[in-house]
């Protein structure tokens, strides 16, 4: 028998009505044939799965649309066509079947050319059905692979121009990894704040993560005798320092605007490196923003940076322990840090730690 014969259930509680249809069917198709609702259940689970059901619907026990019921209720078989096959000629009868999914309706007793021209007929339409399902899955993996390949390019592209930056700013080895775990975290925790919820919806955090370390990409216009100062910074020092935040802004507005369309992590990145290192007080720079007024991403981005440069050595500073850097941003709540984001903070504390560990220099 051809391996690509399709296989036909036919189902009848009356042996001679089984006989005439097979010796219909056999000598196109694999047939098998079931004389109840149960045995035709089990047949339609089993392997290999019915390519077509024709299905009597006056039988004992369990009946035609009982079966064909079950049949539509179960993944594995709800998608095999059923021809329903009756003595019934009532419109009812037919409306009712084919409301409940049945492709189609013959009246018996059967005329055998009748029977094998709606089986082909329904085993073609099933074939273009197959074919066109297959063809919209495969679509929608290589949509799904192509977004993911999409990803991964701007991932490793906005990593590759954090890094630029720090190989101008060594001593800060894995500072991006954390500060992406850090603002992750403060994201998550204050999703469902009533005054961060309306922004923080899972797309923004996403955008957010990523666009995370593109936040110091200024210092790359920063000049050495400034950016890798041992000591205390002069004044005019520092205000050359403080322009990395504008830098940075610009660069990304740049390309952003030689985008042929919106990228959405590119506008938050460009809030955040302009505004992480705004204060909630209002001190902060480069625009003197205060409260509300500062964006939410560059506010939970200032706690992530602050306590990332606490806990780490720098060239013109030793490490803070985790007690000191905690007591510190406690202590700056409602000056330096939005009380909230602090709050979240202090919730999710042992995660701060045990980021700081796990990618530790």
């Amino acid at each position: 028998m051809d391996d690509r014969q399709p296989t036909l259930l036919i189902v009848d509680d009356t042996p001679e009505n089984l006989s005439v249809l097979g010796e219909s069917l056999q000598p196109y198709f694999r047939v098998r044939a079931a004389n109840s609702g149960r045995r035709a259940l089990q047949i339609a689970r089993g392997t290999p799965t019915p390519d077509l059901i024709l299905l009597d619907v006056m039988m004992p026990e369990m009946d035609g649309y009982q079966v064909l019921a079950e049949l539509k209720a179960a993944e594995h078989t709800r998608r095999i066509p059923v021809i329903f096959v009756t003595a019934m000629d009532g419109t009812a009868d037919e409306e009712r079947g084919l409301d409940m999914g049945a492709v189609d309706y013959i009246t018996k007793p059967i005329r055998p050319s009748i029977v094998l021209a709606r089986v082909r007929t329904q085993l073609e339409l099933k074939a273009a059905r197959d074919l066109l399902s297959d063809q919209n899955a495969f679509l929608e993996a290589e949509v799904a692979r192509r977004m993911h390949e999409n990803q991964l390019i701007q991932q490793v592209s906005i990593h590759a121009l954090a890094r630029l930056a720090e190989t101008r700013d060594p001593e800060t080895g894995k500072h991006l990894r954390r500060t992406q775990e850090y603002v992750l975290t403060l994201a998550r925790r204050l999703a469902d704040h009533p005054r961060f919820s309306h922004y923080l919806d899972q797309k923004t955090i996403d955008a957010l993560v990523q666009s995370a370390p593109l936040h110091d990409i200024g210092k790359v216009g920063i000049p050495d005798h400034v950016l890798l100062k041992p000591g205390k910074l002069t004044p005019d020092e520092w205000e050359i320092m403080k322009t990395h935040a504008e830098l940075g802004c610009n660069a990304i507005a740049q390309a952003e605007a030689d985008a042929e369309k919106p990228v959405g992590f590119l506008a938050i990145a460009k809030l955040i490196a302009r505004s992480h290192h705004e204060k909630w007080d209002g001190s902060g720079y480069p625009d003197g923003l205060a409260g509300d007024d500062i964006p939410i991403a560059a506010r939970l981005m200032a706690l992530a940076d602050v306590f990332d440069a606490l806990t780490c050595k720098r060239i013109y500073k030793p490490a803070f322990s985790f007690d000191d850097a905690y007591r510190i941003i406690v202590d700056s709540r409602g000056q330096h840090f939005d009380p909230d984001v602090v709050d979240a903070f202090v919730h999710d504390i042992e995660t701060f730690k045990t980021i700081a560990r796990t990618y530790a220099e």
